[in-house]
C-alpha cells in the first residue's frame, strides 16, 4: 500500500501545464467529434511546437557553438579551418550521432511512462541511460586517440590529418559530456520542461561566444584554444541541466539515485544501441563527402568548402531533429496513454509542418547561394566552390525534412532497430554505391557523388513513409501500456 500511495501522489499535485494540456486534449476530442479538423490541427500544433520550438532552439544553440568555433578557426588559416572542420564534422559528428541516437531510447521509455503517469520510472530510466551511454563513450575514445592515422588511411593529406588529430585529442572532454547532455535533455523534454533546456542552452551559447573571442582574439591561443572553448561550453550546459534535474526541478520524476537503475540494463542496452545505430548512420552519411574530398585536387579548398556545406546542412538539420524529438515525445505520450488516434494525428501534423519549413529553407539557400560561406571564410576559392555546391545543398535540405519526423514515430513506438536496418540498406547499400558509380561515370566529380547520396535519402524516406502508413496504431498503444505496467510492477 505504501508504494501505491507514493505512486499516486504526483497525480494529486496541481500542475498548471499538465492541467492545461488535459483541457486542450478534451477540447480537441470534443471538436474532433464535431469534425472541426482545423481546430484539432491548431491544438496539436500548439502541443507539438511547445516541445519542438525549445528543442530546436537548444539544438541550434549547442550546434552553433561548433559553427562559431569553425568561424574563428577559419579566420586563422585554411589549415586550421580544415582541421577543426574534420574533427568536428567527421570524428565528433560520428560519436555525437551515435550517443544522441542512444539517448533517444529515453524518448521511447520516458515518453510512454509520462503518458501512463508512472512518473517515478523516468528517474530510473535516466540513471540507466547514464550507465550505458558513458560506457559506450569510453569505447569510442580510440577514434580520437588514433584520429591522425585513421584520417591518413582515408586519404587526407599529412598536414590536415596531423592537425586534425591534435584537435581531436583536445575535444575528448566535449565527447565525454554527450552521455549526460543528451540524456538530461530527453529526460526533461519528456516532461515538457523544454523551456529550461532552451534557457540553459542559450546561456551556454552566450558564454561560448565570449570565451571564444577571449581565447582566440585576445589571448591568441590558436587552434587548441578553440577546441578548449567547446569543451568548456558543453560541460557548462550539461552541469546546468544536471543541477536543475536533481536539485528540485523534477520532484516527482527524480527521487534520488536508486539501485533499481542497475536492473534491466540489458533491455535498455539493446534499445539504446538500436537507437544509436539508427541516428549515427544517418548523421554520418553526408560526412562521407568530406572524406572523399581528399581525392580531389586542391584538397584543403575541397575540405573547407564541403565542411561549410555540411555544417550549414547540419545547422538546419537541428530543426527537423527538433520535430523528430517532438514527434517521438508526442507519439510516446499518446501511446502510453492508450490514445492511438492522437498518436496518428500528431504524426500527420508534424510531417506537414516540417515539410513547409523544409521548403522555406530550400528557398533561402537558392536565393542566397553566393553569400553562404562568408561567415566562415574570406577565401575566394572556397567561396566559389560553395557557390557551385549550393543547389545540391538546397535539395539535400529539402529531402531531409520528412524522414526525421518519420524516424520520430519509430522512436515513440520503440521501433529503432527497424529504422537502423532501413538506414543501412538505403544509405550504404543504395546511396553510397550509386554515388561511387555516378562519380566514376560522370565528369562532375563531387557533385555526382553528392547527387547519388541524395538518392539514398529519397529511398529511405519512401520506405519510412510506407511503414508509417501501414502502422497499427491501436496495437502499438496496447503494447506500450503493457510494457509500462510490467516495468512499474517489476521495479516495485
Amino acid at each position: 500500500m505504501g508504494v501505491r500511495k507514493e505512486d499516486e501522489e504526483p497525480l494529486l499535485v496541481s500542475d498548471p501545464q499538465q492541467n492545461e494540456q488535459e483541457e486542450e486534449e478534451q477540447e480537441r476530442r470534443r471538436e474532433g467529434n464535431a469534425g472541426d479538423l482545423v481546430r484539432q490541427t491548431w491544438l496539436e500544433s500548439k502541443k507539438m511546437w511547445a516541445i519542438a520550438g525549445p528543442s530546436m532552439f537548444s539544438r541550434l544553440a549547442m550546434f552553433s557553438m561548433t559553427v562559431i568555433t569553425q568561424s574563428f578557426a577559419g579566420h586563422l588559416s585554411d589549415l586550421d579551418l580544415a582541421a577543426i572542420s574534420i574533427a568536428s564534422t567527421v570524428i565528433i559528428a560520428f560519436t555525437f550521432g551515435f550517443l544522441l541516437g542512444m539517448a533517444s531510447a529515453l524518448e521511447t521509455l520516458c515518453g510512454q511512462a509520462y503518458g501512463a503517469r508512472r512518473y517515478h520510472m523516468l528517474g530510473i530510466y535516466l540513471q540507466r541511460s547514464w550507465i550505458v551511454l558513458f560506457l559506450f563513450s569510453l569505447l569510442l575514445l580510440p577514434m580520437f586517440v588514433f584520429a591522425t592515422p585513421i584520417l591518413k588511411l582515408l586519404g587526407q593529406s599529412d598536414a590536415v590529418a596531423e592537425e586534425s588529430g591534435v584537435v581531436a585529442m583536445w575535444l575528448i572532454p566535449m565527447h565525454l559530456s554527450f552521455p549526460f547532455q543528451f540524456t538530461l535533455q530527453r529526460f526533461l523534454q519528456c516532461q515538457l520542461k523544454t523551456g529550461v533546456i532552451a534557457w540553459i542552452s542559450g546561456g551556454a551559447l552566450a558564454v561560448h561566444v565570449f570565451v571564444s573571442w577571449l581565447f582566440v582574439y585576445k589571448l591568441s591561443v590558436g587552434i587548441v584554444g578553440t577546441a578548449l572553448t567547446l569543451d568548456f561550453s558543453w560541460w557548462l550546459s550539461a552541469l546546468g541541466l544536471f543541477g536543475y534535474a536533481v536539485c528540485g526541478g523534477c520532484p516527482h520524476s527524480w527521487t534520488g539515485f536508486s539501485a533499481q537503475a542497475l536492473s534491466g540494463l540489458w533491455e535498455f542496452f539493446k534499445l539504446s544501441v538500436a537507437s544509436g545505430v539508427m541516428l549515427a548512420l544517418e548523421n554520418f552519411y553526408y560526412r562521407i563527402l568530406i572524406i572523399v574530398s581528399a581525392y580531389f585536387h586542391k584538397t584543403e579548398v575541397a575540405v573547407d568548402a564541403l565542411s561549410i556545406c555540411i555544417t550549414i546542412f547540419a545547422w538546419e538539420s537541428m530543426i527537423p531533429l527538433g520535430f523528430l524529438a517532438a514527434t517521438g515525445v508526442r507519439v510516446a505520450n499518446e501511446l502510453g496513454a492508450g490514445n492511438a488516434k492522437g498518436a496518428k494525428f500528431a504524426t500527420t501534423v508534424s510531417v506537414l509542418t516540417s515539410l513547409v519549413i523544409g521548403l522555406l529553407f530550400w528557398s533561402i539557400i537558392m536565393g542566397f547561394h553566393k553569400k553562404l560561406a562568408m561567415i566562415f571564410t574570406s577565401s575566394p576559392s572556397v567561396l566559389a566552390m560553395v557557390n557551385e555546391l549550393a543547389v545540391l545543398l538546397a535539395f539535400t535540405i529539402l529531402v531531409n525534412c520528412i524522414q526525421p519526423v518519420l524516424s520520430g514515430v519509430a522512436v515513440g513506438a520503440g521501433w529503432q532497430a527497424v529504422v537502423a536496418f532501413i538506414n543501412i540498406g538505403s544509405y550504404y547499400l543504395v546511396g553510397v554505391p550509386l554515388a561511387v558509380f555516378l562519380g566514376w561515370l560522370l565528369p562532375s566529380g563531387i557533385t555526382s557523388i553528392w547527387a547519388g547520396m541524395i538518392c539514398g535519402t529519397v529511398v529511405q524516406t519512401l520506405i519510412l513513409t510506407v511503414i508509417t502508413l501501414r502502422f497499427e496504431w491501436e496495437k502499438e498503444a496496447q503494447k506500450a501500456q503493457i510494457h509500462i505496467t510490467n516495468e512499474a510492477a517489476s521495479n516495485n
